[in-house]
C-alpha cells in the first residue's frame, strides 16, 4: 500500500526550506502567529488569483512581518508607480487589525520578486488549465498545449497534470491526466514542484494538480 504525502513537505530540510520562518517568536507566540499565517496565506491567494503567484513566504522577526510574493508577472503586484502594491500593503493591514492582536501589531513589509521562467512552476502552469477551462476551452487540448509548452523549457525534465471534476459538462464526475518524462516522487533529491488549482465553472468546480520534475539538487562538493 502506497502513502501519498505533499511533495513539497516530504522534502523538507533536504532540498526545500519552510515557507513561513519565524526569527525571536516565543512558545507563547506559536498559536497566534500560526493564526495570523493561516488568515494572510488564505487572504493572499484570493487576493492575488490571476497575478501567476509561484510562491508567498513570511518572515518574522521581532516586530516586523516581511511578505516575499514570488510572481512571473511582478508589474500587475506592484502596478503603476507602485500603487497596486501600496494598496495591498493597507489591505494586508487591516486583515491584521480584523484578528485584534492588541499591542503585538507588527510592522508589515511587502517585497516582490520576479521568476523568470514561468513555465517551470507548478502553481502558474495550474493557473494557465484553470484558465483555459474557465474559457470553455476543451480539456484534451488544453492539456495537450500545456505539456508541450511546458516540456519546451530546457530546465523541464518531467511532467504530470491531473484534472477531475465534471470535464466538458458530464453529468458524471471523471478524472483524466496527461504525463511526459519522468516525476521520481520517492527520490528526495528530485526537484519536483507541486500545486494544486480549482477552476470555477457553471456546472461546478474542477481541480487541477500539478507536478513538475526539474532534475536532481546535489550539495555542493566542500
Amino acid at each position: 500500500m502506497t502513502h501519498t504525502v505533499h511533495p513539497y513537505a516530504h522534502r523538507l530540510g533536504i532540498i526545500r526550506d519552510w515557507k513561513s520562518r519565524w526569527f525571536g517568536s516565543s512558545a507563547k507566540q506559536y498559536r497566534e502567529n500560526l493564526r495570523v499565517d493561516t488568515h494572510l496565506r488564505q487572504y493572499l491567494v484570493k487576493r492575488l488569483r490571476g497575478f501567476y503567484v509561484t510562491s508567498i513566504e513570511i518572515e518574522r522577526g521581532e516586530k516586523e512581518l516581511r511578505l516575499t510574493i514570488k510572481t512571473s508577472r511582478p508589474g500587475m503586484v506592484i502596478g503603476r508607480s507602485g500603487e497596486s502594491s501600496q494598496k495591498l500593503l493597507e489591505d494586508i493591514k487591516k486583515q491584521l487589525r480584523k484578528l485584534k492582536l492588541g499591542d503585538t501589531m507588527p510592522e508589515v513589509r511587502i517585497d516582490v520578486e520576479e521568476i523568470r521562467s514561468p513555465e517551470s512552476h507548478a502553481a502558474i502552469v495550474a493557473y494557465m488549465v484553470a484558465e483555459g477551462l474557465e474559457k470553455r476551452m476543451p480539456h484534451r487540448r488544453i492539456l495537450k498545449q500545456t505539456v508541450e509548452k511546458v516540456m519546451a523549457n530546457r530546465d523541464v525534465k518531467g511532467v504530470r497534470i491531473a484534472i477531475a471534476g465534471r470535464l466538458g459538462g458530464a453529468e458524471m464526475s471523471r478524472r483524466e491526466e496527461i504525463k511526459r518524462g519522468r516525476i521520481p516522487l520517492q527520490t528526495f533529491r528530485a526537484d519536483i514542484d507541486f500545486s494544486k488549482e480549482q477552476a470555477y465553472l457553471p456546472y461546478g468546480v474542477i481541480g487541477i494538480k500539478v507536478w513538475i520534475y526539474r532534475g536532481d539538487i546535489f550539495e555542493d562538493e566542500k
